[in-house]
């Protein structure tokens, strides 16, 4: 079975600096990631307890989840092998990532994703 890296909640939005302001003044998180469309705030006590917000995904689909795991094409083979319908292919991302879309049975797409080693 693969190894769960972490679950990501991926909110979208149409201002990200009022975004900002609610997760870190309201709730107290701290922004650990900003790639322009896409932002991730932490608990600064576990930083693996996160929450994105973004406005679009360069694939043109939103992600509902985001999961981490720790071998992308395994679970990709296991999806496409038990008839899941792909919403966005295996791509290597130009931000360091391995990723999928894939669309569970209740219809939420949920983005697949691995670290790529530097």
């Amino acid at each position: 079975m693969n190894s769960i890296r972490r679950i990501v909640s991926n909110i979208q939005t149409r201002d990200t600096e009022q975004s900002e302001q609610f997760y870190t003044q309201v709730l107290g998180l701290v922004k650990a990631m900003d790639l322009g469309w896409i932002q991730t705030y932490v608990v600064p006590e576990d930083p693996t307890t996160q929450i994105s917000v973004l406005t679009n995904d360069p694939s043109g689909i939103h992600p509902n989840l985001s999961v981490e795991v720790a071998d992308v094409d395994s679970v990709y083979e296991t999806a496409t092998t038990q008839g899941y319908e792909i919403a966005y292919p295996l791509t290597d991302e130009p931000w360091g990532v391995r990723r999928f879309f894939v669309r569970e049975p209740n219809g939420t797409i949920i983005n697949i994703v691995s670290h790529q080693e530097a």
